[in-house]
């Protein structure tokens, strides 16, 4: 389904337009009150009216005196008083609230765990984490208080200052009230200055009634580039014209070597239009695989992820890339970039929002605001540069790990000048390690995609996923995959990630490859060739050879 960019524009209009009204709204009333005494944000809209529904999302605002408002959060179920000064933001509702003020930053985040491997004790101390780093993070105050009727534990520390991040907030308090022993409400605060008057907004913070329903209203959208015209056709015959998914593999050895990919690509009858490659801090920027990629008429997902296979090294990467220690190396990745003159998707960071990755917020203070600022210092420094054949691909995980709102993907995404792809990637990861399942491909995809599809108005691809054999039936897996992908109209391409993750003995523990077995490469190559076909039938699979994998979601 092709994304209507008129439709957007004339969309963005009705939106600018209602801003507009509402504007002269509050302004009518400036004239003759500075403020109301108190208004409604319904559904991410400043209303004079308090009235709303359960379905809307409703935030009221009061003022209590004359240099202090107070918040009635309706559908997350809190209140509080602050600083007049202080302005109201929840365009990520179901993620967070936000108050800003000149210097200092209020995010206020409610977690419900529902019984899944997180609770109240695990999240006050995983949330700790990053206090590792020593070096960076230095713990001012540590103490546990009693404050209407909740326990709260209170943190308060300050890192490194960063000159590369405009303002940087680098002074933080945390106040975490524990309603229950699965449910929590935390007070995360920035400030560019040491902090001294947050208690008194910490002192008033009390539930409420959850009257109504939290929301996403925050909508992305692409920005118009000036890139070459090969990069243009390319972005448009692959993301934009196409109305046919186009598939790509990771193999270990490709596109360094072709051997083994030629191999793989005769038995399947299917040659992968795109290749996905890793790269890191150690590595040089890979001159000869792309050269051979080009040669082979194929594109190159490159991935950079800025970190050293040395994990001593990894505690403070992105400050060390923020403070301008790998300039170098990023400098270099941008001429190269330039001299190769080919259209490159360059995937930077992936799956920042587990904590397996470095560059996690999990590692810098629970602040996605530094990933934030790594990315933007990244794309700048590309930017001087003059590139103009990357296209820049955010990829999060499909689930958000530790499960906090703070970790919540959304708060990990640079802004849409700094993004032209969007990235779904989920794993059926099977069930050798502890704490994992075999998880359908319906499990994985069904809600994830309906909620990017939404959200971004951007491109989508699948730059990497698979699905372990270990658990489960992974020929079914791949039937189910095979019938319902292409009704993901906005998936544009579609990489498998053909490889082995093994645990810490050697064994294999997540076994992705699609040519395990040679039942394997027939269905691959089967499903393929429905991608290839003048004109693809899906509706004639057999629904013998999926419906067993159906059938598990829909017990589920």
């Amino acid at each position: 389904m092709k994304k209507n960019t008129s439709g957007l524009q004339l969309i963005s209009a009705i939106l600018i337009a209602s801003l507009l009204l509402t504007g002269s709204i509050f302004a009518e009333t400036a004239e003759s009150d500075p403020m109301p005494e108190k208004w409604l944000i319904r559904n991410n809209e400043p209303t004079p009216s308090i009235k709303f529904e359960s379905y809307d999302d409703a935030q009221e605002v009061r003022r209590v005196q004359p240099d202090r408002k107070e918040l009635i959060n309706h559908s997350s179920g809190y209140r509080l008083q602050y600083p007049e000064t202080f302005e109201e933001e929840f365009s990520l509702s179901k993620v967070r609230g936000v108050l800003e003020g000149e210097t200092t930053r209020l995010e206020i985040y409610h977690d419900r765990f529902r019984g899944t491997i997180h609770s109240a004790g695990s999240y006050i101390s995983y949330s700790r984490g990053f206090l590792e780093n020593g070096q960076d993070h230095h713990v001012r105050r540590d103490e546990v208080r009693h404050i209407n009727g909740m326990t709260v534990y209170y943190l308060e520390w300050d890192r490194t200052p960063i000159e590369t991040i405009p303002g940087d907030r680098n002074h933080y308090a945390k106040a975490v009230f524990v309603r229950n022993s699965m449910e929590v409400f935390t007070l995360l605060f920035k400030s560019q200055e040491a902090l001294t008057d947050h208690w008194e907004i910490i002192n008033s913070f009390q539930l409420a009634d959850r009257v109504a329903t939290p929301k996403i209203h925050q909508r992305y959208y692409p920005v118009e580039r000036d890139w070459s015209q090969g990069t243009q056709a390319f972005y448009n015959q692959y993301f934009i014209d196409s109305d046919e998914l186009v598939w790509g593999i990771f193999e270990y050895s490709a596109p360094g070597d072709f051997t083994d990919l030629f191999q793989l690509e005769r038995k399947l009858e299917y040659e992968f239009p795109f290749l996905l490659h890793y790269k890191n801090f150690e590595r040089e920027f890979p001159r000869e695989e792309m050269e051979n990629a080009r040669e082979q008429n194929r594109n190159v997902v490159l991935t950079l992820q800025t970190k050293h296979r040395d994990d001593t090294k990894n505690q403070r990467v992105l400050y060390d890339v923020l403070e301008g220690k790998h300039d170098d190396h990023i400098d270099m990745y941008a001429r190269e970039l330039k001299a190769f003159g080919d259209p490159v998707l360059f995937r930077l960071n992936n799956e920042m929002n587990g904590d397996w990755c470095v560059y996690s917020a999990y590692f810098s203070s629970m602040d996605t605001d530094v990933f934030i600022a790594a990315w933007q210092y990244v794309y700048d420094r590309f930017e001087q540069h003059d590139l103009d054949n990357v296209l820049w691909v955010w990829n999060p995980h499909d689930l958000s790990f530790p499960g906090f709102q703070w970790n919540h993907y959304l708060t990990y995404y640079p802004g849409d000048e700094y993004v032209d792809i969007i990235g779904l990637t989920g794993y059926n990861p099977g069930t050798h390690f502890p704490g994992e399942r075999w998880k359908s491909f319906l499990q994985i995809y069904t809600d994830y995609y309906e909620e990017y599809s939404t959200l971004f108005n951007q491109p989508l691809m699948i730059p990497e996923f698979g699905s372990s054999s270990i658990g489960g039936d992974k020929i079914a897996w791949l039937w189910s995959m095979f019938y319902h992908l292409p009704r993901y109209e906005d998936i544009k391409v579609a990489i498998w990630w053909n490889g082995v993750d093994r645990d810490e003995e050697g064994n294999p523990g997540r076994i992705y490859r699609l040519d395990e077995t040679p039942e394997m490469v027939r269905t691959f190559r089967e499903g393929l060739s429905r991608f290839t076909s003048p004109e693809p039938v899906w509706r004639d699979l057999d629904e013998e050879k999926y419906e067993v994998e159906d059938t598990i979601i829909e017990e589920e």
